[in-house]
């Protein structure tokens, strides 16, 4: 529809809703209020100052939590998009509408809408691949087609500890990805055969469109087995590499292997990679559990952006991060916070985004978006802008009218182009 800045995105989804006063959003304010009685719709509650500082870092000095270290090394990079907000507080429903736009119907993923818009730059690699993804939450429905044929829904992959199956070394990371009873030609002949009784069930039942989702889904199948596992095998990379990402390391090997295998995917020409990381829930134990959690991520993201920029791909790989909501400013169970849906941070990378950019704002406890507001469907429509799509004009008829990922809403952030 428009210029494309980004080929390809790679979404690194927090489930579970970081904090964002104690990452990306420095309250300096609420510091100062820490142990006051919060008045307004949440009365006794008392406010709670990040236990950690925040840092002045890269040439635009943008503010960045000490837990975050090495992600705060590509600041210059990093366009901080802190005046997110979103519908309801609660898990399941927030998660589906960051994924589909809708918290209350089967709606196709934004995966799912990128590649019906798009295509795929590999006719031998599914388009959109979802590593990790969190089983609850919504489960398949956030990677799902809905109404959009079956061959634009996500590719599930698990991946856990030195490479295997996240159930262990009985369950790989793609089910029946290798086939034991028969050799390559056997299956030919068999999907060949499958094939013509498939289209010939398909000239009796005018009408049925789902038949040829199925047929190229069974080839799409058959050519994965031979592309697909050695893009999963990072043990080909060198020893710098793999330290760089912090594969080896306790804490960052799972999440580390997902990066860089999300990185091969992109080189390989998938149009939509999302990178699932759970575990953000934090109603108590903040102090000890965010450290931890934000050390699985900070190293590995670190090394996909400085990977990317590297080779030149990062201009055209738009790298988005975030989670459903954020936290709240006031403590819960003493060393918590709860879910907040009126304001929290995602940020992007690369793709025709400005690097080293604050936009939009929480007020001075970190509460409520009040500036460069920015809404779930806002967001959908900036995503599908950057990479060619107008989100208005990319629609599917369906029940009699035609639908989109923004429904009838979403206003592109224009100033946060390049």
């Amino acid at each position: 529809h428009i210029p494309a800045r980004a080929k390809r995105v790679i979404f690194l989804c927090m489930a579970g809703a970081p904090s964002h006063v104690d990452t990306f959003d420095h309250k300096p304010a609420l510091a100062r209020r820490n142990g006051a009685t919060l008045s307004g719709t949440r009365r006794g509650a008392t406010l709670m100052a990040s236990p950690w500082s925040f840092e002045s870092r890269g040439e635009s000095g943008l503010m960045i939590s000490e837990l975050l270290p090495e992600i705060g090394e590509h600041a210059d990079r990093l366009c901080l998009l802190r005046g997110m907000h979103t519908d309801v507080p609660a898990h399941p429903q927030a998660f589906t509408k960051l994924h589909t736009g809708s918290f209350q119907f089967v709606r196709p993923s934004l995966g799912a809408w990128s590649l019906y818009g798009l295509g795929t730059e590999n006719q031998d690699l599914p388009g959109f691949v979802t590593l990790n993804p969190p089983s609850q939450q919504g489960g398949a429905q956030n990677y799902g087609s809905a109404f959009l044929p079956a061959t634009f829904q996500g590719m599930r992959i698990r991946l856990g500890r030195s490479g295997r199956g996240r159930s262990g070394a009985d369950q790989g990371p793609i089910d029946d990805i290798r086939n034991p009873r028969q050799t390559r030609e056997q299956q030919r002949a068999q999907l060949d055969l499958v094939e013509r009784l498939n289209r010939e069930h398909a000239k009796r039942q005018r009408g049925e469109d789902d038949v040829e989702a199925v047929i190229e889904s069974y080839e799409l199948a058959f050519r994965m087995q031979s592309e697909l596992p050695s893009l999963l095998d990072v043990s080909k990379e060198s020893t710098r590499t793999l330290e760089a990402y912090g594969i080896g390391a306790e804490e960052t090997d799972t999440f580390g292997r997902q990066c860089l295998t999300a990185r091969h995917l992109a080189e390989a020409g998938v149009r939509f990679i999302e990178v699932g990381m759970g575990g953000w829930d934090h109603h108590r134990n903040l102090r000890q559990d965010l450290p931890a959690k934000c050390r699985q991520i900070d190293r590995p993201i670190a090394a996909l952006l400085a990977d990317l920029a590297s080779s030149g791909m990062l201009d055209e790989t738009l790298v988005v991060w975030g989670g459903e909501f954020g936290r709240t400013p006031y403590a819960q169970n003493g060393d918590g916070r709860d879910h907040n849906n009126r304001g929290f941070t995602t940020w992007m990378a690369g793709g025709g985004v400005k690097g080293g950019l604050s936009y939009g704002a929480t007020d001075e406890n970190g509460i409520e978006a009040v500036e460069g507001r920015m809404s779930i469907h806002d967001w959908h429509a900036t995503i599908l802008h950057l990479m060619g799509l107008d989100h208005e004009r990319l629609t599917y008829p369906y029940a009699g009218r035609d639908f989109r990922l923004t429904d009838v809403h979403g206003v592109v952030a224009t100033d946060i182009l390049v």
